[in-house]
């Protein structure tokens, strides 16, 4: 089993924020858009930072495949030890096309299924958030400060904070909002959403949509390190040991609470069935 050391996780960091850099050289001009064959969009910044990426892993010991979401047939499989680089070159095109500022790099090291190291940047936010395991995970704070992160801990009684993308709202989230009863609802994009419960800052993010392993690993680890949970709606953790199936199912990420969090998404899902089959 590979150890993550901690010269690994600050040398992904610095591969990140290189990414960042070539990011936001894009962001501060005019840009164009295209469109991939699943119609998600593309820009300059998505291949600029994927070509730093990769050219930056490569030169690590020990050399792992890598799966980019913008090589994705370039990909060989894991290693015979189950590892590879999972990456997100810029998770939250469509943030960075309304440039509000809401787009991460997310990086992360896949083991046997798990993302054992994982590291978001949001370059206009120059704020970066480090995971391993052995490690555990510190939010890099735009003023050079590393802080230790935790979720946060939701007493009975009181408002939930729950955090949800401002690009794929639907019926299923109305649902799990009405099943989880007193809320307030905190807007974000990209990976931004984990690690904001990472952080303590929110407390729940359903996903009841499409994602990809690429959107998820880095930010899991993060959350995971933090003392929370990335569950699929059986109460299983999100697993990467198959990168053949890019599509992620339905999960929740979580803090620390007394709700039986599998239980509440499948009762709000079926909600959300009924409600469509009666209208």
């Amino acid at each position: 089993m590979m150890r993550a050391s901690m010269s690994l996780l600050e040398e992904v960091e610095a591969i990140a924020r290189e990414a960042g850099a070539a990011i936001m050289q894009v962001y501060a001009r005019d840009f164009s858009a295209t469109q991939k064959e699943d119609k998600s969009p593309l820009t300059e910044a998505d291949t600029a930072a994927h070509e730093i990426i990769v050219r930056r892993l490569e030169k690590l010991q020990p050399a792992l495949p890598i799966l980019s979401e913008e090589a994705v047939t370039d990909f060989s499989g894991a290693d015979h030890s189950g590892r590879y680089w999972l990456v997100d070159p810029l998770d939250g095109t469509r943030e960075f096309i309304k440039r509000n500022g809401e787009f991460t790099v997310n990086i992360a090291l896949i083991e046997q299924g798990r993302a054992i190291l994982g590291v978001v940047y949001a370059p206009v936010l120059n704020v970066a958030y480090l995971a391993a395991e052995g490690l555990g995970v510190y939010k890099a704070e735009a003023d050079g400060r590393r802080v230790p992160i935790r979720v946060a801990e939701h007493q009975a009684g009181s408002s939930w904070r729950v955090v949800g993308s401002r690009s794929h709202a639907g019926d299923s989230l109305t649902a799990f909002l009405q099943q989880l009863g007193t809320h307030e609802l905190i807007s974000m994009g990209s990976s931004l959403k984990f690690c904001l419960v990472a952080e303590g800052a929110a407390d729940v993010y359903p996903r009841m949509g499409p994602t990809s392993l690429w959107d998820t690993a880095a930010a899991q680890c993060v959350v995971e390190q933090s003392g929370g949970r990335v569950i699929e709606l059986t109460g299983e953790p999100i697993s990467y040991a198959d990168p053949s199936v890019v599509l992620n199912p339905f999960f929740l990420v979580h803090g620390k609470s007394a709700v039986n969090w599998a239980d509440l998404v499948r009762d709000s899902l079926q909600q959300a069935a009924s409600a469509r089959t009666i209208a």
